[in-house]
């Protein structure tokens, strides 16, 4: 890969920080080990640096030249409430959090590009770091940031975010304009009967008996109810009743999530899941009800800005290495939230298959994302940091 030399000097240094965030894992809206190191080195390379945004987000500007364009680049910092089953001596020391996502090693990346743009300075206008808490979990911090004024704050004409990818051969860039990751949305449904003796089932009215219907029901939701052209996922993932043998409960609580690439796929099967969620236990005697919450909306990437950042890769590290066309990806992302805001691209780099794991010793299993033995790929450090470069150097070129 044609990396820069000067960040490839430091790949150690990047590696090294890169590992400690990793081994100091903190979650959503706790990030202050982690933010209080990025604000400390940020303003060590002479930025402006602001905090609290988002509770824990930290964002420095970085200015040269008299040009008036502004980008954005973003990198998330929050660890996820998992076990990590690694062994090697950057492993988690605070047990039941990891960093099982990467995104130590985007955090690390974006620091290089930094470090490597406040030297350098090879650009005509206005660079935002974005280093975003509470990625994980539902949490949006990407919302809390802009609702504590992020884009008021620093405007700006495009953003741009990456995301690691297990399974991508190291080093490939993924891009794909349009819907390109899932809505991701989490509901309850409560269905209320009237409890009794087992043996006695004909003066009860069994919410269990309902919750085994609608889980029926719901399914066709999605093989008769929506366009079959557009992508959709309903998952039941908890069911829950009753403490007893003998005893039918009073109450049952079914529990899930819904995937889609479009608000007004996901508007039907809202509307569709609550119609059922009504109706069906009446069918019974009993009554039900939905509770339905909309987490993160679907990351859209535009299209100017996803084929200038595919150009900026393939620019970069030649087209063999560059994806136009990665297929879309059910996992949700609160980058969504920028995309719905402003224009730009989110992209994917490369993770591997795991090798990398191979110099220590680490679990067994799969490295993939939300795994107890995922890692982050350190050969990507230099990569990521040199594409954030040129990205920058490309969207608002020196004069």
């Amino acid at each position: 890969m044609k990396t820069i030399a000067e960040i490839e000097r430091v790949h150690g240094e990047l590696t090294a920080l890169r590992r400690d965030i990793h081994a100091h894992p903190e979650l959503a809206f706790q990030e202050t080990r982690t933010s209080t190191m990025v604000a400390d080195r940020l303003r060590g390379w002479g930025l402006e640096v602001h905090t609290g945004l988002g509770k824990t987000g930290v964002v420095g500007v970085l200015r040269a030249g008299s040009g008036g364009k502004t980008i954005g680049l973003r990198a998330d910092m929050d660890a996820l409430p998992m076990p990590e089953h690694n062994r090697f001596a950057h492993k988690s020391t605070i047990s039941g959090r990891m960093h099982g996502c990467g995104h130590d090693g985007h955090t690390a990346m974006l620091l290089g590009a930094a470090q490597y743009l406040s030297t350098h300075r090879n650009f005509d206008g206005t660079v935002v770091f974005i280093f975003q808490p509470a990625e994980e979990g539902g949490n949006a911090g990407a919302r809390a940031m802009m609702q504590d004024g992020l884009f008021d704050k620093f405007p700006c004409d495009a953003v741009f975010g990456i995301h690691n990818m297990p399974g991508m051969p190291v080093n490939q860039f993924g891009f794909r304009a349009g819907p390109t990751m899932a809505s991701s949305n989490r509901w309850d449904i409560v269905i209320k009967g009237v409890g009794g003796h087992a043996a006695q089932p004909h003066a009860s009215v069994d919410p269990i008996i309902v919750a085994a219907d609608m889980v029926h029901a719901l399914q066709t939701v999605i093989s008769r109810s929506k366009n079959p052209l557009d992508q959709a996922v309903l998952s039941i993932t908890q069911i829950h009743a009753g403490d007893a043998y003998n005893v039918i409960p009073g109450e049952a609580v079914l529990r899930g999530t819904v995937r889609t690439y479009s608000v007004e796929t996901l508007d039907k099967i809202e509307a569709d899941m609550r119609r059922i969620a009504t109706t069906l236990p009446q069918v019974y005697g009993g009554t039900g009800e939905l509770d339905f919450v909309r987490a993160y909306p679907p990351l859209v990437n535009w299209e100017k800005e996803t084929a200038f950042a595919a150009k900026v890769a393939e620019d970069a590290f030649g087209a063999e290495h560059v994806l136009r066309d990665m297929p879309p990806f059910m996992g949700a992302e609160d980058f969504s939230f920028f995309l719905e805001a402003i224009p730009g691209a989110y992209l994917f780099l490369g993770n591997g298959d795991g090798d990398h794991r191979m110099e220590s010793y680490h679990g067994m299993g799969p490295c993939q994302l939300h795994n107890p033995n995922y890692d982050f790929n350190d050969a990507l450090l230099p990569v990521g940091a040199t594409y954030w470069v040129k990205l920058v150097e490309a969207f608002i070129p020196a004069a």
